[in-house]
């Protein structure tokens, strides 16, 4: 796990650098753009669907119990926009995710490879669109568990690891991908993939702990998020693009250094089979 701990002490540094910081800007607003527009186009009648819903399935009563069970049942008025936000937030991560996939992740290619791994052959075996839909069909599964893991909001540590398991597996599929898709062939990329598999699902898992917090503030403080979801909403699409780059600079330098070492790895076979 060396090279894990290298990689994120190189990361951390370049996280500070003026050229990152100013790259979250951009899918910052983007992002809280799209939201606001979508917000105001659909959150009244997604909350009238859900109220809807509750009544015809009597949710409420049941919802109510559980609540007084735990000692929480000043939350019962705020049940349906709460779970409306527990419902928006896998869109807020997808919106992230990709804002990031397009418009940041390139420029964290070239930082990190330009400043640190310029002897790198460029074999550009993936691209954007690979990307994309790699990003797309990952987060389609992450949904349909996320739905699953729901109730565990109502025991706040056992969302902690739920979220942070889903997210490390969201992102070692996606950002190793970005990471390696210009500098890899796709049969370099599927090696490092999988020789490095649980190194990449480490840094994955302690990003999706980090990546987990917005939500787990949301559950602590359920009211107060009810009554200022607008600017929560813009803080934690802050909080997943700030993550969501350290994440990519984390997943850039270890899998760089990665593809470096099976290629030199590469290269010493071939030696010795010339040799012989």
């Amino acid at each position: 796990m060396r090279a894990v701990a290298n990689a994120y002490g190189r990361a951390l540094l370049s996280q500070l650098h003026g050229k990152m910081l100013v790259l979250s800007i951009l899918p910052f607003v983007l992002s809280v753009a799209l939201w606001a527009l979508l917000l105001w186009l659909g959150l009244q009648p997604l909350l009238d669907w859900l109220h809807m819903h509750f009544v015809e399935y009597e949710i409420f009563r049941g919802t109510s119990s559980w609540l007084e069970w735990l000692g929480l049942g000043m939350l019962k008025t705020v049940v349906v926009p709460f779970f409306a936000m527990l419902l928006l937030l896998p869109l807020m991560i997808l919106t992230a995710l990709v804002f990031i996939g397009v418009i940041a992740m390139p420029v964290v290619v070239r930082h990190v490879g330009g400043r640190h791994f310029a002897q790198l052959e460029l074999k550009r075996g993936g691209s954007i669109l690979g990307g994309l839909s790699k990003a797309l069909t990952s987060f389609a599964v992450f949904v349909v568990v996320w739905l699953f893991t729901l109730p565990l909001y109502a025991f706040p540590p056992l969302a902690v690891l739920s979220s942070a398991l889903l997210w490390g597996w969201l992102t070692s599929r996606v950002m190793s991908y970005d990471a390696l898709a210009d500098y890899a062939s796709e049969e370099e990329r599927r090696t490092i993939q999988h020789e490095r598999r649980w190194e990449l699902w480490t840094i994955g898992v302690i990003s999706g702990a980090a990546g987990s917090l917005p939500a787990v503030l949301w559950v602590g403080g359920a009211a107060i998020a009810v009554v200022f979801f607008p600017f929560l909403l813009a803080a934690s699409i802050w909080l997943y693009v700030l993550i969501f780059i350290f994440t990519g600079l984390w997943f850039e330098y270890f899998c760089l250094q990665a593809l470096a070492e099976l290629r030199g790895r590469e290269r010493s076979i071939t030696i010795e089979q010339d040799t012989e």
